[in-house]
């Protein structure tokens, strides 16, 4: 189901996370980029999606434009940040602050939930 078919904000939102990962895992794109990914909620500068790498799957070094925060609902996640090493499995959470460089991999596989708080447009930061 594609973004104009759901709501993406909204005063109240009740979300399966069952639902939200079976439609996260896109079998194409898992095959074609080791991962995959469906925005769950999207209001104001908060951004929540769900992630899903195959096994093997990384994401390669990249950056937040606001605080980050992680929690893992299946597999093992890798995370390298500023240098330090961290694995977190289910019921973790990992944060980071805006614009830590980070990279993402799982070796067996899994999936997690990304909250991005994004800086207000012409906030300054």
């Amino acid at each position: 189901m594609s973004s104009i078919d759901r709501p993406l904000s909204g005063d109240v939102l009740i979300l399966s996370l069952d639902d939200a990962l079976e439609q996260a895992r896109d079998p194409a794109a898992l095959e074609r980029s080791g991962r995959s990914a469906r925005t769950l909620f999207k209001q104001g500068t908060l951004r929540t999606t769900v992630v899903v790498l195959a096994p093997g799957g990384e994401l390669a070094e990249h950056q937040a434009p606001g605080p980050i925060m992680i929690q893992v609902i299946e597999g093992r996640i890798h995370f390298s940040l500023e240098g330090e090493e961290h694995e977190i499995g289910p019921g973790e959470l990992l944060t980071a602050g805006a614009g830590v460089p980070h990279a993402v991999s799982s070796e067996e596989g899994g999936a997690f939930l990304l909250t991005v708080a994004h800086p207000e447009a012409g906030s300054g930061g």
